[in-house]
């Protein structure tokens, strides 16, 4: 079983000995567009030091491809029969609702590393205006360095193992801002899957998986446009019932179709 890679740089030696050599079954996993980057302008050496064009051939040699999302699942496709779709998943009993603290504010909130922070960009002007129009709001970044990006109001967190559900349970609203290229197509949403975890309603952008996860207006909303990310965002900080409600759809539909119990089977059926 192997997960991405066997090493971060040069061809697929280790994967080529094991299929070739040793004559062993190789289950292949991914749940990113591995075979393509979001770093522009990155130079040839990066290029020719990654040697991206692995991934294509790792999955022609493996038993069988395992994929976070269609999207993965189509590429891989290209170059394998034996693919099969393997979500992620969330520990829900880890995830889950916790008490939020009871103040007279409003707090929407990001999680993620300093690589992804590019996405909250083109953001920024809604959420300033946003917390412009509404004095209780303020705005919640959990990541590994503070986002030097503009937006007033910023609380930063500092991502921690240790109280990451309890830095969570501070969001009221979370967003996950996409933009739509290859390497977005290829994310499997899991930021998106922790909010519904635990019961937090969110707003995402229809790229890749999202769509596949969010029903817009019953479990969260997709927004496009800075005006859909400032309607939905708005609709949300006035009315806490609709908060409620999605979060709880939300949760809802990870317990169903994205929670470690309700894709186990589908997990072992790999080693079958």
């Amino acid at each position: 079983f192997i997960h991405r890679e066997a090493a971060p740089v040069g061809p697929p030696l280790v994967e080529w000995a094991v299929a070739k050599i040793l004559h062993k079954k190789i289950i292949y996993d991914f749940d990113d567009a591995i075979w393509t980057t979001d770093r522009s302008g990155e130079s040839l050496l990066v290029r020719i030091v990654k040697f991206r064009r692995k991934v294509s051939m790792i999955c022609s040699w493996a038993h069988t491809v395992s994929c976070g999302n269609d999207f993965l699942c189509q590429y891989a496709g290209k170059f394998n029969t034996g693919v099969r779709l393997n979500p992620s998943t969330i520990d829900h009993h880890y995830h889950q609702p916790g008490d939020r603290p009871e103040t007279q504010t409003i707090a929407i909130g990001w999680t993620g590393s300093h690589s992804t922070i590019k996405y909250l960009m083109p953001l920024v002007p809604v959420i300033n205006r946003l917390l412009d129009e509404f004095k209780f709001l303020h705005f919640i970044a959990i990541a590994d360095r503070l986002p030097q990006i503009g937006i007033r109001n910023l609380q930063f967190i500092e991502w921690r193992k240790e109280t990451e559900i309890q830095d969570l349970s501070r969001l009221d609203i979370g967003i996950m801002p996409l933009t739509e290229d290859e390497w977005s197509q290829g994310k499997c949403g899991f930021k998106i899957l922790q909010y519904m975890a635990m019961g937090i309603p969110s707003v995402a952008s229809p790229v890749g998986v999202n769509r596949a996860i969010v029903r817009s207006g019953v479990n969260g909303y997709l927004s496009g446009s800075e005006d859909e990310w400032y309607q939905r965002l708005k609709e949300l900080i006035l009315n806490p019932s609709l908060r409620i409600a999605m979060g709880e759809s939300g949760r809802t539909l990870v317990i169903r179709s994205y929670s470690v119990e309700s894709n186990a089977a589908n997990f072992l059926s790999l080693f079958e």
